[in-house]
C-alpha cells in the first residue's frame, strides 16, 4: 500500500480526482495527507469529508522560501509518503525541497510542455495562435515546469475560445491524465530514464515483481 500526500493551494480539484479513483477503483494506495499553504483552502474541506488528514504549513508564517520548504518537508515526512502530488500548489519550491523528493514529485501544468511553462498558460497560448493545446504530468526537477514528461493530453484551440472556455477544457483533462499518472506511479510502471519517462506494460511490472 502506497502512501500519497497531495498539496493544494485551493480547491483541489485535481486532488478530488485522485481521491475519487482511489476510492472507485480500489488502487493499492491511500491519500494518507491533504496539506496546504492556505487555511481557506477549499480543498482541505474535502479532505475531511473524505477521512483524510489535512495540515497547514502557512508560507506567511516563515520569513523565507528556505525555512518554508524546510518545515514543509518536515510536515509532509511525517506521513511517509511514497509520493508527493501537486496539484494546483502555487509556490516555486526549492532546490533543497526537490532533491530530498527527487523520483517521487509528481505536478501537471495547464500546457503542453516545453511550450508555456510559468503562469497565464491560456492567454499565452491564445496570443500565439496554436491550434492545439492541454495539459502535461510530470516529474518535478529544479528546472521550473521542465521535468521528465509522464502524460500529456490535447484539445483543440477553437476560434471563439476565451481564456475561460479553453482553460475548462484543458482542466476536464487534466482529471483524466493525473489519476492515470499517479495510478501508473503506484503500481511502479514508470522508469525515469534521463528526461524521458517510460510507462511499463502491465505484464511486464508482474514480471518484476515475480522475479523480485
Amino acid at each position: 500500500m502506497k502512501n500519497i500526500v497531495i498539496l493544494i493551494s485551493g480547491r483541489g480539484s485535481n486532488m478530488q480526482s485522485i481521491v475519487r479513483c482511489i476510492e472507485e477503483q480500489a488502487w493499492p494506495a491511500r491519500v494518507a495527507a491533504v496539506i496546504s499553504n492556505k487555511a481557506d483552502a477549499a480543498g482541505l474541506a474535502f479532505a475531511s469529508e473524505h477521512g483524510i488528514a489535512s495540515a497547514v504549513v502557512s508560507n506567511k508564517d516563515f520569513p523565507d522560501r528556505a525555512s518554508f520548504d524546510l518545515a514543509l518537508q518536515q510536515a509532509i515526512d511525517a506521513y511517509m509518503p511514497d509520493l508527493v502530488v501537486l496539484a494546483g500548489f502555487m509556490r516555486i519550491l526549492t532546490p533543497g525541497f526537490v532533491d530530498h523528493f527527487a523520483g517521487r514529485l509528481l505536478n501537471i501544468h495547464p500546457s503542453l510542455l516545453p511550450s508555456f511553462p510559468g503562469l497565464h498558460t491560456h492567454e499565452r497560448a491564445l496570443e500565439a495562435g496554436v491550434k492545439f493545446h492541454g495539459a502535461t504530468v510530470h516529474f518535478v526537477t529544479a528546472d521550473l515546469d521542465h521535468g521528465p514528461i509522464v502524460e500529456q493530453a490535447v484539445v483543440p484551440v477553437l476560434p471563439d475560445d476565451t481564456e475561460e472556455t479553453l482553460s475548462a477544457r484543458v482542466l476536464k483533462e487534466e482529471h483524466v491524465i493525473y489519476p492515470r499518472a499517479v495510478r501508473l506511479f503506484v503500481e511502479g510502471r514508470l522508469r525515469i530514464l534521463g528526461n524521458r519517462v517510460d510507462v511499463l506494460p502491465e505484464c511486464a511490472q508482474q514480471t518484476e515483481k515475480v522475479q523480485a
